[in-house]
């Protein structure tokens, strides 16, 4: 079986993604981050996540980008609540963790290196998203032109690296089918940026309200349990 390293978050999109890359017939390496977010209950659910789905291996790198601070999800900046959802799609919110996609592709891009690897998989989204600009098509297809400039394998011809996107022109509800469809247990997920004690989500963040609408849309009803239930 070919190798491809997954990014795994813990949110439904990269879980749906590593669906994806499995079903395409790949042998999956999961890979999540502990980057000083202050919603790492997101890493039990990549675990939970990456031994349900039968990955190969699941690497969880620490760093820490608080010491750089610069967004909500790494300082103690407000985490924006109750926004509609057109407003979510005009200008880039304080959720916006600077270079993140750019940080993590790069650690991605070394570790498929090394195990030989030519696919990488991430689970960005251009539709039903908060206006990161490391989630646009053209930001990966500049990201993946330098990475084949950037490796011993490439420079030697015997990586060409391949940056699979398979959500990206996807709506959330459409995301939630394919998953669903594909067998993903979305209990085991959390998209929630500011969650309360125990890990519930708010249900009043953007990714809350996206993710919540996307069920909706999609005629399911989300497993996830949030405050106030």
């Amino acid at each position: 079986m070919k190798q491809a390293i997954v990014l795994l978050s813990g949110g439904l999109d990269s879980a749906t993604t590593l669906a994806i890359a499995q079903n395409l017939g790949f042998a999956v390496h999961a890979l999540s981050f502990d980057y000083g977010q202050r919603h790492r209950v997101e890493l039990d659910c990549a675990k939970k996540m990456a031994a349900k789905m039968g990955a190969i291996q699941h690497v969880i790198l620490p760093i820490d980008l608080r010491r750089f601070g610069g967004s909500a999800l790494t300082s103690d900046l407000a985490v924006p609540k109750d926004r509609h959802i057109d407003e979510m799609s005009q200008g880039i919110p304080a959720t916006y963790v600077p270079a993140r996609n750019t940080i993590f592709l790069s650690f991605a891009l070394a570790w498929a290196e090394t195990l030989e690897s030519s696919d990488i998989f991430i689970g960005v989204n251009a539709l039903d998203y908060s206006g990161y600009p490391d989630c646009r098509p053209e930001y990966i297809a500049a990201y993946q032109a330098m990475a084949n400039l950037a490796t011993k394998a490439s420079v030697e011809g015997r990586q060409r690296l391949t940056i699979h996107t398979p959500l990206i022109q996807c709506t959330k509800a459409e995301i939630i089918r394919q998953g669903a469809s594909l067998g993903v247990d979305f209990a085991l997920t959390t998209s929630c940026y500011d969650p309360a004690a125990g890990g519930r989500a708010c249900g009043r963040c953007d990714a809350c309200l996206l993710r919540l609408k996307g069920f909706a849309d999609a005629g399911l009803r989300d497993p996830r349990e949030y405050a106030g239930q």
